[in-house]
């Protein structure tokens, strides 16, 4: 199902490769040598032009353009197929199990009996006191985790200062790249230690909870996890995507961190290229370095045990024996499997939907990134669970469990972040604005491009008189400069001007429209494409009425041994005969 997804997001990168150098937006920024920016920070740092930046804004137009929105509507649509014809497939593997009818709780019920006649069941339990702490317990981890993306911000702002102070001209121009790049490795690392925690917190909120069967404990511990590490995974994500460059105030009025730092700040031409550098590399690390250590785990620890095995062993079977022996040594030096074994394959992949589905306005090579690591991870897993490990012992199950919920959240949720993402993250909305509101072609120039001039609309000018006193510019290579230039949208007394909050019903607009679409084209897809296949659903129906047909034959048999004159089966006989005649019905 990825190939479909990675191809369109290829369409949609390859749209913006073309006009990688037609842009109207990155022909003014690389022209704009007059144009001087506000200081990146308030020591020692100096004016610089606007056209510093013309690769990165020729980079962000690779993402940001206007095949954008019709690829995130096309992924809304893929990850409703895509769980549609997941749910397809299940009716038949269900049906060639022959799994329908099974559940759990009767077959634990009958093994229980078979053991033991007078057996004590093992009732449901709730109490809404240990129910009180898991919720308490969740919400600290949330809350811990939260915090862990925050020390990711404080990071961020850190880092900018050190680079830009930095003595090397390379790192000192690109202090907020660096800090970004620098930020999204140490986000990997967080989620790598952060993997093992959140894995101990739930199972013990899990066994404060007390789940009666597997079934309810494997739910549980999975809604848990998913949790912990959506949380670890994208609160870094969420905050670049809606908050960077948003809540940082202005020139001469920063908000600061502990009355010191000021926050970031985004690039002139959008902050959707800082998203798509965090995610590309959180991906790229995540893949490689995740899946090796997935693979070596249990190739060192089988060798390890071969070594140790040969070293230990003096003497040697011979004869027959030797081939046999020797077959169950290489079994038992197999890497053991524990019941979760399948759970961390589950968890990696539903973490990748998330990633695939989640975000893609701004990462159209996600799809592809996802698609090239399954085909390399098959082989892996082949070898891993055919060579290294020992063989899993089979469960009888007749779905995935709470996973499918948890597939068809991230859907939800993807359609919301996207719209977000575009209405917010990107440039469209106020590129749209701008061509049909306040550019030339609203003016009834139709001789030149609507986007002329956007640039410079879209930068508010600040006059450095007004600069506060933790302010210190470096004016060698600007003498005398009295004013600059910052990315907002304010008038000359530093309010909001019309134009932001014509930009913002726009944006509050379209939100509501693309969700409502994408969600209604869900539905429509959902109800196109049916959850259990014609063929399936002839089949239950030929086993439903072999089962009824096999069913009255023993009826039948069992009337014609009892005898019509026998007081005591006068009054079964009856009510077995209107059975049958209503049966027959």
């Amino acid at each position: 199902m990825l190939c479909p997804a990675a191809l369109a997001g290829l369409v949609a990168f390859f749209y913006g490769f073309v006009h990688f150098n037609c842009s109207k937006i990155s022909q003014e920024i690389c022209a704009a040598n007059t144009t001087l920016m506000c200081p990146l920070c308030d020591q020692k740092c100096p004016y610089w032009p606007l056209s510093d930046t013309c690769t990165y804004a020729k980079i962000t137009h690779l993402f940001d353009n206007e095949a954008t929105v019709f690829f995130a509507i096309f992924m809304a649509v893929w990850a409703t197929v895509f769980l549609e014809l997941w749910k397809r497939q299940r009716a038949r593997d269900v049906s060639d199990w022959n799994m329908y009818n099974w559940d759990e709780d009767e077959e634990e019920l009958a093994l229980e009996i078979i053991i033991d006649d007078d057996c004590n069941i093992k009732e449901h339990e709730h109490s809404y006191l240990r129910s009180t702490a898991v919720l308490l317990g969740v919400a600290a981890t949330i809350a811990i985790l939260i915090g862990i993306a925050q020390a990711l911000v404080v990071y961020r702002v850190l880092a900018t200062v050190f680079f830009m102070r930095s003595s090397w001209p390379f790192l000192s121009e690109h202090a907020n790249t660096a800090a970004v790049m620098s930020g999204a490795v140490l986000h990997y690392l967080t989620i790598v230690i952060m993997t093992k925690v959140n894995r101990v917190i739930a199972t013990y909120l899990c066994n404060l909870e007390k789940p009666r069967n597997f079934t309810e404990r494997e739910n549980s511990f999975t809604s848990k996890v998913f949790t912990f590490q959506f949380v670890t995974h994208f609160s870094s994500l969420f905050y670049v995507a809606f908050f960077l460059g948003r809540i940082n105030g202005y020139p001469g009025n920063y908000i600061r961190i502990a009355g010191e730092w000021r926050l970031e700040e985004c690039h002139p031409s959008g902050c959707i290229t800082d998203l798509f550098i965090q995610m590309c590399i959180i991906m790229i690390l995540k893949q490689t370095l995740s899946n090796c250590m997935e693979f070596l785990s249990p190739f060192l620890k089988y060798k390890y045990r071969t070594l140790k095995d040969k070293r230990s062993r003096v003497h040697s079977e011979k004869g027959s024996e030797r081939h046999t022996t020797e077959t169950w040594r290489q079994n038992y030096r197999l890497v053991d499997v524990h019941i979760f074994s399948l759970f961390d394959e589950f968890l990696e992949m539903v973490i990748q939907y998330s990633f695939t589905t989640i975000f893609v306005a701004a990462f159209p090579l996600a799809p592809l990134l996802a698609l090239i690591n399954n085909v390399l991870e098959l082989r892996l897993d082949a070898i891993k669970m055919t060579r290294l490990q020992r063989r899993m012992v089979p469960r009888k199950a007749n779905d995935i469990g709470i996973w499918l919920q948890v597939l068809e959240a991230v859907g939800v949720l993807a359609v919301i972040t996207n719209g977000l993402v575009i209405a917010i993250t990107s440039e469209f909305i106020p590129r749209l604005i701008y061509r049909y509101a306040y550019g030339p072609c609203a003016q009834g120039k139709e001789d030149i491009d609507c986007l002329t001039g956007y640039i410079n609309q879209s930068l508010s000018t600040f006059h450095t008189q007004d600069f506060d006193k933790r302010t210190v510019v470096e004016e060698s290579l600007y003498p005398n400069t009295t004013e600059c230039r910052y990315r907002d949208y304010r008038n000359d007394d530093y309010s909001f001007s019309v134009q932001f909050w014509h930009i913002f019903a726009a944006r509050l607009g379209f939100v509501i429209v693309f969700e409502h679409v994408a969600v209604c084209i869900k539905f429509i897809a959902a109800w196109f494409v049916p959850d259990v296949p014609q063929v399936v659903q002839n089949e239950t129906l030929e086993n439903k009425k072999a089962y009824l047909q096999e069913l009255l034959v023993k009826m039948e048999e069992v009337t014609g041994e009892l005898s019509h004159d026998s007081s005591p089966y006068r009054d079964l006989l009856e009510d077995l005969s209107l059975i049958e005649r209503s049966t027959e019905v």
